[in-house]
């Protein structure tokens, strides 16, 4: 039984990279429906990794399983919003993320308390600020009547690595799935800089050359670390 979750587990992984390079490479190629296609499935497969994780759970962190599952959903929602076009469909995926942002800093609040983040994440915490700032100076002059959600988004997802480093460095130190949740949430964090650019900067293929891989990586990562906590 062991062996057909965890096959069930790798194969959901391996169908949501090798979509993923199918995506990139109809972005390359502009292939309209194949872009639709392969970024739904690509969604879809770490969705049903964090389902079939979170059924097998026998953690007492029930609450921090549905969080980071809810966050999931939220993710593949907004992806699935980002293949519209135009200004309404790039703020409904803006708003879905947000969501799934929030969703994890949730989660993270279940295993440890928000009192003691900055503590336990120390000098680390000013990373991601730091990151986050100098990217919305960078894009300021462009983003018009966005600022606001912008703003909004940059400070919970910077929120939420620090949430991640926290309690990656706290007490659950020794707890493999705790790295795994921080490694996703790093990439999750990259990834957005790759899709501010291409909205706000120059759209271009090397936008999604780069963001898209660490995107899906970042959350199966997230996916996997409710397998950890199996």
């Amino acid at each position: 039984m062991v062996f057909d979750d965890l096959g069930m587990q790798l194969a959901l992984t391996l169908v949501s990279l090798l979509s993923c390079g199918v995506l990139v490479l109809a972005e390359y190629r502009g292939h309209a429906r194949l872009r639709v296609t392969a970024k739904l499935l690509a969604s879809l497969a770490f969705v049903l990794l964090g389902l079939d994780a979170l059924q097998l759970r026998v953690s007492p962190d029930a609450e921090y399983g549905v969080a980071i599952f809810t966050g999931l959903v939220l993710g593949a929602l907004g992806d699935a919003a980002l293949l519209g076009h135009g200004k309404r469909w790039f703020l409904a995926g803006l708003v879905a993320f947000l969501c799934g942002h929030v969703a994890y800093v949730v989660a993270v609040s279940f295993v440890r308390p928000p009192s003691a983040w900055l503590a336990d994440a120390g000098p680390l915490a000013v990373l991601p600020v730091i990151v986050g700032g100098a990217t919305l100076v960078h894009l300021w002059p462009t983003l018009g009547s966005l600022k606001i959600p912008v703003i909004l988004y940059v400070i919970t997802i910077a929120t939420m690595v620090i949430a991640a480093i926290a309690v990656a460095r706290g007490t659950a130190i020794t707890e493999p799935h705790r790295y795994l949740f921080l490694a996703g949430a790093v990439l999750f964090f990259v990834s957005d800089l790759a899709v501010a650019r291409d909205r706000f900067v120059a759209r271009t293929f090397a936008n999604k050359a780069w963001g898209l891989p660490a995107y899906y990586a970042g959350q199966l990562l997230i996916a996997w670390s409710l397998v950890g906590l199996g």
